[in-house]
């Protein structure tokens, strides 16, 4: 593993991941570039923040699935790339139905530098520990879509209420909410501000 970085289910036993990125349910509908792993990784500062972040959930009744850690900068170029090829429509309707590709780079859903690159950011959503079931939202990661929004209108009070009880609990433990994306958090205090990695996710994940 790249000095600073950890898998985080290897620092937070039972906290739950799906690493969209490496799987075919993400926006570009395929497996993206430096993604060769379904697993999640951060900065060690992550893993310890996120480590509280979980004691947090469960002493209210939740645990944390993980969809995004560390992004690598080839990832975010291939987002890029895809923007600009012929949409073929399959994956839209889920992820961007009122806006083209091209657009999500304009209003903020999508950037050509990734706070992920740096290691230090997360999606992540709640899930009831009774039930194992995902906690309702009002939409789902990646909804590229004002409905996203922190305080979207039009969401019902018990989904606000949920998306409040994530940012309270982010936030606590030191992440800054990001008004867009309403399951994006960044540590405040991250040890690479300025640095955006391009290792890939492996199981050795050394740097590239």
């Amino acid at each position: 593993m790249k000095d600073g970085f950890s898998f985080v289910d290897e620092v937070v036993p039972g906290i739950r991941w799906d690493a969209k990125y490496a799987t075919w349910d993400n926006f570009t509908g395929k497996p993206v570039d430096g993604y060769l792993l379904n697993r999640i990784i951060g900065t060690t500062a992550l893993c310890a923040a996120l480590e509280s972040a979980h004691e947090k959930a469960a002493s209210l009744g939740f645990g944390l699935v993980l969809w995004d850690g560390y992004r690598p900068q080839r990832a975010v170029d291939r987002f890029v790339r895809w923007s600009k090829e012929p949409d073929d429509g399959r994956t839209k309707p889920r992820h961007y139905p009122n806006i083209d590709r091209a657009d999500m780079f304009e209003q903020g859903y999508v950037a050509v530098k990734s706070g992920h690159s740096r290691g230090s950011t997360v999606d992540l959503t709640l899930y009831h520990l009774a039930s194992g079931e995902l906690v309702a939202m009002g939409g789902d990661h990646d909804l590229m879509d004002s409905v996203s929004h922190h305080g979207a209108p039009g969401i019902a009070e018990a989904e606000a209420g949920n998306r409040h009880h994530l940012r309270s609990i982010m936030e606590s433990c030191g992440f800054a909410a990001y008004e867009y994306e309403w399951w994006h958090y960044t540590l405040e205090d991250e040890p690479y501000p300025d640095t955006y990695f391009d290792f890939p996710i492996t199981w050795s994940s050394r740097a590239a």
